[in-house]
């Protein structure tokens, strides 16, 4: 490799730990603010909740993606997996 090369592969490295920084700073300012998917929640068990809520429509999503099963069937189990949220 030549010197051009590993300097543009460091500048690219140096890109994606900023990316990555800059990301997990918004996560946790997103987190302490009680904004959750955009949602305003209350202190930190609301926090949870939505955390929550939001993993299960994404259980509940997938779930509707499957193939091997009748739509009905699939239909309920996506409907008995988002009755769990809170």
């Amino acid at each position: 490799m030549n010197e051009k090369e590993e300097a543009f592969n460091d500048i690219e490295r140096q890109s994606q730990q900023r990316k990555e920084a800059v990301m997990a700073t918004t996560k946790r300012k997103t987190y302490e603010q009680g904004l959750i998917d955009g949602q305003q929640v209350a202190g930190h068990d609301g926090a949870i909740f939505a955390v929550r809520n939001s993993t299960i429509e994404e259980v509940a999503q997938h779930i509707e993606k499957l193939k091997g099963f009748g739509a009905d069937t699939v239909s309920g189990l996506a409907i008995h997996i988002r009755e769990m949220k809170k």
